[in-house]
């Protein structure tokens, strides 16, 4: 079934919304979820906040085309009502963004206007709990331009197995090629870039609620920071491995072949693994 909306959701109360239902809920897999496509059309990119966001990722800027990851901003509020709505059966309070792969099929223009599609394409146990997958589509002119399959992850004790959905363990580093100072506002610039103001990223106090000793970097933040670094590409595949702490130094790798990349900390922990493709 699909729900075309009027205009994007106001994201601070769809979190806080969501937050509150997550008081009720208990994760299960096996637990049915809505079967809505939320569809937005006439979405066009804010050309000051596109630029905020460039400049803070590191992409070109003045951008005449969006960059690989930006559709997925647009597309964030769609996905978040759709992970806090009442009859979705994870608490959206606690999910982790795990990974997220990104496909370019064509150019996209930032004059344009675009017709976005979000919905839960399912659930799957997950070593840690459960795992659901958002699936966001962007199109033009009725012609499929974008897509990204994004996993999150709500943890909980399971009963049994099941098969990790991550990719193994990078086993040596690759060769660094860059190493980046993260400044202790990060979290705040990307969420006045982005309109994520998840309290983990903003502040000490707001992260220590959730379990951090300090705020911790937008995972989408550091994506789309390795993606600028890493040049123009059609597709990636990237996974969340472990939270980057505010403030806090990384270092970018890749390998010399040009398909993979990698995020590590001073201590040569992997915070962030990826893969670079052409389209499929």
């Amino acid at each position: 079934m699909s729900t075309v909306l009027d205009k994007s959701p106001a994201l601070g109360p769809v979190l806080a919304a969501g937050a509150l239902r997550s008081l009720g809920k208990r994760s299960s897999a096996g637990a049915p979820h809505p079967d809505i496509r939320l569809v937005l059309p006439g979405v066009r990119a804010d050309p000051a906040r596109l630029a905020r966001y460039a400049r803070l990722c590191a992409f070109p800027a003045p951008c005449e085309h969006l960059p690989l990851p930006y559709p997925h901003v647009l597309a964030f509020p769609l996905a978040m009502r759709l992970l806090g709505a009442r009859d979705f059966p994870l608490p959206l309070l606690g999910l982790v963004h795990t990974s997220i792969e990104l496909a370019r099929h064509a150019p996209l223009p930032v004059s344009e206007s675009y017709e976005l599609t979000v919905y839960v394409s399912g659930l799957a146990p997950h070593r840690r709990g459960t795992e659901a997958t958002v699936v966001a589509e962007a199109r033009l002119a009725g012609e499929p331009v974008w897509e990204s399959r994004s996993t999150y992850l709500s943890r909980h004790r399971t009963a049994g197995e099941a098969a990790p959905a991550s990719l193994p363990e990078p086993p040596d580093p690759l060769p660094p090629l860059a190493s980046w100072d993260l400044p202790g506002d990060l979290g705040r610039a990307y969420a006045a870039a982005s309109g994520d103001r998840n309290p983990i990223h903003l502040t000490r106090l707001t992260a220590r609620l959730f379990g951090f000793p300090r705020a911790i970097a937008h995972g989408m933040w550091t994506a789309a920071r390795c993606l600028a670094e890493h040049g123009d590409v059609r597709a990636a595949r990237v996974e969340f491995r472990a939270p980057v702490l505010l403030p806090g130094v990384v270092r970018y790798g890749a390998s010399p072949e040009g398909d993979r990349f990698e995020l590590r900390g001073a201590d040569g922990r992997v915070h962030v693994s990826g893969r670079v493709s052409e389209a499929p």
